[in-house]
């Protein structure tokens, strides 16, 4: 067995080559657990085998929209090798989110079957009927040896493939596919390797994975484990008083979550007494982090941590705040983002794309072989995003100092980031208007001590009409997501708007963040 610095990463271009990488190099290392269910790489390579059959059988293959609806399980990732072994692209749908919004990705990606866990078959089976497509329950029996006789041609690797395609809330109200390739998911991990970053897995590593499939952040840092051949211990979903005893009981050693679940884990009677000894690393992301929560996770846990900065359309983090940032004792270090990653550029630009000096305030735009192959049939999206040379926008507003250093300051796109979900304000607007007290409404991200944020909507009501929560939450229902709606109605005469008739956000923000330290990671 190879120490992980002897990775051969020429081997690793697709997620079906690190599968078979490691089915050979290290057999029986156990790949997955789950619930008390271990399956070694051998036998993940195996059950992926055998469902890629099951598939290209079922006539599936190249470019075809596989669906999965469901919470976290190691079947979902025998699916995930599955789709890449046939040349297919898994789409996850996020449990969390309403019917119509499933729908609309069901719809949208053309998917040619779906596959969800056994809780999420009801649901499944009435979004199937509309698209008039296969449904499946992704349970042990797929992963048995098949009985018809289908043999899959011999597996030739394309890195530029795409493989993964996941839904990301649109500006414009409607969320739009983020194409990632074997490539895209892959880029950051050689570089990092080859510049010695200690917190990048290893062999023999036990990585906690706890953070939802059908999020990047999911999915990629189980990807990040599997690249070093470690062991993914999964949960099926987060649960604050489970942290503690699955990171004790398993030994796991590098975890990733997003703020407000370290502070929920921090914060829960059985973190009290819990044995953290064999962590090593915490990463966290995907959300605002208070200074203080961050001290006392510091404090408490005793361990390496790393904070990342990205984004679906970049494979996942492409900026780091590295373990000895977190201690270096640099005045205002804890409040950057950190640095980018080898094989990861950022720059700040004007309106014009022109990198600016450091200490300019600007939008972030990132470069790199993991920045998304584009959107799912949206070029209208991908001309706004990708410019001259190869950046992409960010959509986030920030500096970059002397030292490299990225400070996000602010969100061009107006993204309410809350409990590490995101959560476009246009989004919510258009669901809210057509209620019938409802003259004109303007939702912002407003500061909450539990999920970092909050929404709120500041509703103009139609003359003699009172909208009230409860009336505004009943219309919503089914329509988005839980994590979605307002926890706060308020009722204004005027909602600010600039001679272009968009709304001034910021100046409705303001009220709500006076005396709050309002930072982005």
């Amino acid at each position: 067995m190879k120490p992980s610095a002897e990775i051969d990463h020429a081997r690793l271009t697709t997620l079906w080559s690190i599968l078979e990488y490691y089915a050979e190099e290290d057999p029986d290392q156990v790949a997955t657990l789950f619930e008390g269910r271990a399956t070694t790489y051998r036998d993940l390579r195996d059950h992926a085998y055998r469902l890629a059959e099951r598939l290209a059988f079922a006539g599936h293959g190249k470019g075809d929209r596989i669906g999965y609806l469901g919470k976290n399980s190691d079947h979902y990732f025998a699916l995930l090798f599955a789709a890449a072994r046939i040349g297919a692209v898994l789409v996850p749908l996020n449990w969390r989110l309403a019917e119509e919004e499933w729908a609309f990705i069901v719809a949208d990606s053309e998917m040619v079957c779906l596959f969800s866990d056994e809780a999420f078959g009801p649901a499944a089976g009435v979004l199937v009927k509309a698209g008039d497509i296969p449904h499946l329950i992704l349970d042990g029996r797929l992963l048995e040896p098949v009985e018809h006789s289908l043999r899959l041609d011999a597996y030739v690797p394309n890195p530029d493939a795409v493989v993964f395609q996941v839904y990301t809330s649109g500006t414009t109200g409607r969320p739009k596919g983020a194409m990632l390739s074997h490539r895209n998911l892959l880029a950051l991990r050689a570089p990092g390797y080859n510049a010695g970053l200690k917190w990048f897995p290893a062999r023999g590593c036990t990585v906690g994975q706890v953070l939802p499939v059908a999020h990047i952040a999911g999915t990629a840092y189980a990807l990040f484990g599997f690249y070093a051949g470690a062991k993914i211990v999964i949960a099926r979903e987060f649960d604050a008083g489970g942290v503690p005893a699955l990171i004790a009981q398993e030994r796991i050693s590098h975890i990733l979550l997003a703020p407000a679940a370290m502070q929920m884990v921090l914060e829960h009677p059985a973190s009290v007494d819990a044995d953290f000894s064999s962590l090593q690393y915490i990463t966290y992301g995907a959300a605002p982090i208070p200074e203080a929560l961050l001290r006392q996770a510091l404090e408490r846990l005793e361990c390496g941590f790393v904070q990342m900065y990205g984004m679906t359309e970049a494979a996942g983090g492409v900026v780091a705040l590295r373990p000895h940032d977190h201690v270096s004792g640099v005045p205002g270090r804890l409040r950057s983002a950190g640095t980018a990653m080898p094989g990861a550029e950022i720059a700040i630009v004007d309106d014009t794309w022109s990198v600016q000096p450091p200490g300019t305030t600007g939008e972030i735009v990132v470069r790199s072989a993991a920045v998304m192959a584009g959107y799912w049939r949206r070029p209208d999206a991908d001309a706004e995003v990708f410019g001259a040379d190869g950046w992409m926008r960010t959509g986030d507003i920030g500096r970059i100092d002397a030292d490299g250093y990225l400070f996000v300051l602010d969100r061009a796109k107006d993204m309410i980031v809350s409990g590490g979900e995101n959560i476009y304000p246009a989004e919510v607007e258009n669901a809210i208007f057509g209620h019938p007290d409802v003259a004109d409404v303007a939702v912002i991200g407003a500061p909450s001590e539990r999920w970092g944020e909050e929404v709120v909507a500041l509703v103009l009501p139609r003359p003699g009409a009172t909208p009230d929560l409860a009336s505004l939450l009943g219309w919503l229902d089914g329509k988005l997501a839980r994590f979605k709606l307002p926890k706060r109605l308020v009722l204004v005469d005027a909602l600010p708007r600039n001679a272009g008739n968009k709304l001034l956000r910021r100046v409705l923000r303001e009220p709500f963040w006076q005396g709050y330290e309002r930072r982005v990671n």
